[in-house]
């Protein structure tokens, strides 16, 4: 493997080059312990921790009796005072402290003060350090994990806090190469638990990972081992793990989890990492693990399959096969890890938090930290938060409604970075003058990595400057993010205005120049711009050199490549539109076209839609409904893809409450499981399906448990699903053959005549 200049990068990878750290804890009151592997073998060490604060006024800290140093930072920043710690405690008192002391907690906005509360983090900013420095992927020790479970009869989904549910079977799949299962009728339960507790001992995995680990299987393991009595002394120093809850946020989703940290381990839930990567893919289905697998080519041919609701059955009748599921299951995590935990791995040599950190904190958080490691190794003083302000984002119009034929896509180059390089546009705070090098440093070394991924001649170092280059162009790409936002030092909200400002012009600049050349534009979306190619432009090379035309009439800097060329493109509405490409996939963008908030056989039907369509079949898509509806009226369709599932949010008897004063409006989940009689706690799911005769009926009046469901006697509301069949049907009837012409109630007709947008390819 070529190594790559930026490696040796302080800015980027820290001062300190010690290879091999595998994991980061505190011990006592000033030491950080070192995990580090040295081939088969993990040593550890301790190191002196010195805590800090920083201080707007040192003479804040008068009258603390407690030993402490006080530094003062150059440049005029508000955070000028850097107070040194010999414990951790003192650092914590010295926070109630001058809380108490100025009213503000740590967390205002107003504070003048600066603390951080995760130890590991401020030992890693202040020494340079950065973990898994010198090693690869495949040294780091990983162990999947998963569970099946039983369910009592008359309930939907197992809950530990029940007592005649169990754990079935665990699943241990290792990246070292060992497997197992752990099964009920070979041991009891508590036997399991103990024997799971072993083999984390024996196989001592850097990282524990799963799928929904947080919130299912080590949920289910605590509540179990508690039922039972027992301590899982899981950690490196045989410490129980601490829970407490916590939150993750991937774009505009928030998923409240119950964090598990362990001792010397990290611990990576895989539905995190789809959620992180669907931010900006958004092509996928469903997070749960079968179909992550399957989308990314990780499910093998034999793969077992067993629905939920028979894992009793198949526990009972057919034991091995269970258990090849359970271990399926396990190595797909691992294999899914893999994949998409490659990029965060290289993130952890960059940035200064745990493993298990990484994969929670947000870009701009990363890149604040960036900044504090160096302004604090140069002894230099830190700005407060601007607060927030708003101003104009990017430019993103629709200009052509329905089915197009052969449309390119082109962008610009890492469009917010280029405009900051090429204008110099940094934080006003930045006296180090660390931004723009940095941006320019990243920008560089992606460049570099692509390179070397073509080069690289084995598999293992094209997928290594792969994830590298990703990395890099997501943070390039969150460095403007970072200027408008409102909690962090650096950002600087009128800059970011003005690199929005200047995006705008250079993208109205292309739309223009496009136009001048008869091209027909489809879309814009902030940074690029979908279009039919002007009459003459017939094949693939004469749209890349209509490309490098439109690059080379913009400013020096801004560079223009061709993304992708599509034999058809379905635009619904901005930022919603789906593709096909040249071999027959389609990808589709935005939730309008793909809300998982629909029943699933509405996602089946609005998805085999938009495939017609864009193969040209639109006409179909009549015959398309008359199945469908076949298929409901003659109860056909499997009730699983009728129903819905949900999760109690709250206990029984809050809702309860909230609906009897008026607080809320009576829903089908809590209604059914109060009419169940048994005790379902907050968590517990429901899938329900809607029954009746009218196609017009209150829902939490008209359902029932979908496990209640009888096919000898089929009760589901025909009227009501069929309706709502129809109504999705309505929303793309305009775009058909021979409904051009019918203009949609509230939305306005199409700009332009998409059917007759073709090229030749």
């Amino acid at each position: 493997m070529k190594p790559l200049e930026l490696e040796s990068s302080q800015v980027l990878f820290g001062t300190d080059s010690q290879k091999g750290i595998v994991a980061v804890e505190p011990v006592g009151r000033n030491r950080m312990r070192l995990f580090i592997r040295e081939g088969t073998e993990l040593k550890t060490g301790d190191k002196v921790f010195t805590p800090f604060m920083l201080l707007e006024d040192g003479t804040l800290m008068e009258g603390f009796d407690h030993p402490y140093q006080v530094e003062s930072l150059s440049s005029v920043n508000e955070y000028r005072f850097l107070v040194l710690f010999e414990r951790w405690d003192d650092c914590i008192k010295a926070r109630a402290f001058i809380q108490k002391k100025t009213g503000r907690s740590a967390s205002s906005p107003q504070a003048p003060y600066l603390f951080l509360s995760d130890p590991v983090h401020q030992f890693l900013l202040l020494t340079g350090k950065t973990l898994f420095k010198g090693l690869a992927f495949k040294d780091i020790h990983r162990l999947a994990l998963d569970i099946e479970t039983a369910c009592a009869p008359g309930y939907e989904f197992s809950n530990p806090e029940r007592e005649e549910d169990r754990i079935l079977s665990i699943a241990l799949a290792s990246s070292t190469g060992s497997s197992g299962v752990l099964f009920g009728n070979e041991m009891d339960e508590r036997e399991m638990l103990l024997s799971l507790g072993e083999k984390i001992r024996e196989l001592d995995p850097d990282v524990i990972e799963g799928h929904n680990l947080f919130n299912f299987d080590l949920e289910y393991i605590r509540a179990r081992a508690a039922l039972h009595d027992l301590k899982l002394n899981w950690g490196r120093d045989g410490s129980e793990p601490q829970i407490r809850r916590s939150r993750f946020t991937a774009a505009e989703r928030i998923i409240d989890f119950s964090r598990m940290d362990i001792f010397g381990r990290h611990v990576v839930d895989t539905m995190f990492l789809l959620q992180s990567y669907d931010v900006s893919a958004r092509e996928l289905e469903s997070y749960g693990l079968k179909s992550a697998a399957r989308h990314f080519g990780l499910a093998g041919e034999d793969r077992t399959y067993i629905e939920g609701k028979d894992v009793q059955w198949f526990y009972e009748h057919k034991p091995e096969e269970l258990k090849k599921y359970n271990i399926e299951d396990a190595e797909e995590t691992l294999a899914l890890s893999e994949l998409l935990g490659y990029s965060f791995f290289l993130q952890a040599k960059i940035f200064p938090f745990s493993f298990q950190n990484i994969f929670v904190r947000g870009n701009a958080t990363k890149i604040n930290a960036l900044f504090l490691r160096e302004y604090l190794r140069k002894k230099t003083s830190i700005p407060k938060p601007k607060g927030a302000r708003k101003f104009e984002g990017g430019y993103t119009d629709v200009f052509v409604h329905g089915l197009v034929r052969n449309v390119v896509h082109c962008d610009v180059a890492s469009l917010y970075p280029s405009v900051m390089i090429s204008y110099g546009l940094k934080p006003s705070s930045d006296s180090l003058d660390v931004f723009l090098p940095l941006l320019g440093d990243l920008r560089k070394f992606r460049l570099d990595a692509k390179r070397l991924a073509k080069e690289s001649q084995t598999k293992h170092d094209v997928d290594y400057y792969q994830a590298l280059q990703q990395t890099f162009k997501v943070l390039i790409n969150s460095f403007y993010g970072y200027l408008g936002t409102e909690l962090h030092h650096f950002a600087d909200p009128e800059v970011a205005a003005q690199v929005t400002q200047k995006g705008r012009e250079i993208i109205l600049a292309m739309l223009e120049w496009l136009r001048e050349e008869k091209a027909t534009p489809v879309e814009i979306d902030t940074d690029g711009i979908y279009f039919v190619p002007p009459p003459g432009v017939n094949t693939e090379k004469e749209a890349e050199a209509l490309v490098n035309r439109l690059s080379q009439s913009l400013p020096g800097g801004i560079d223009v490549g061709m993304d992708g060329l599509y034999p058809a493109m379905f635009s619904y509405k901005m930022k919603n539109y789906a593709l096909l490409d040249e071999k027959g996939r389609m990808l589709i963008k935005g939730s309008a076209l793909r809300s998982r908030g629909m029943e699933r056989y509405l996602r089946d039907f609005l998805s085999d839609t938009l495939q017609l369509l864009l193969e040209g079949r639109g006409e179909e898509v009549r015959d398309l409904l008359e199945h469908y509806t076949a298929e409901i009226e003659n109860h056909k369709m499997d009730i699983s893809r009728l129903a819905k599932t949900e999760t109690l949010s709250e206990p029984l008897e809050s809702y309860r409450q909230k609906v009897r004063t008026g607080k809320r409006n009576p829903a089908a989940l809590y209604e059914l499981a109060l009419a169940s009689g048994r005790p379902y706690r907050a968590g517990d799911q429901l899938s329900y399906y809607v029954t009746g005769s009218k196609k017009s009926v209150r829902v939490y009046d008209n359902c029932k448990p979908a496990g209640s469901y009888d096919k000898s006697r089929p009760d589901e509301n025909v009227a009501y699903y069929k309706e709502k069949l129809i109504a999705l049907y309505e929303r793309f009837r305009e775009f058909l053959p021979g409904e051009e012409g019918r203009k949609k109630k509230g939305r306005e007709a199409p700009t332009e005549e998409a059917d007759f947008l073709t090229m030749e390819v």
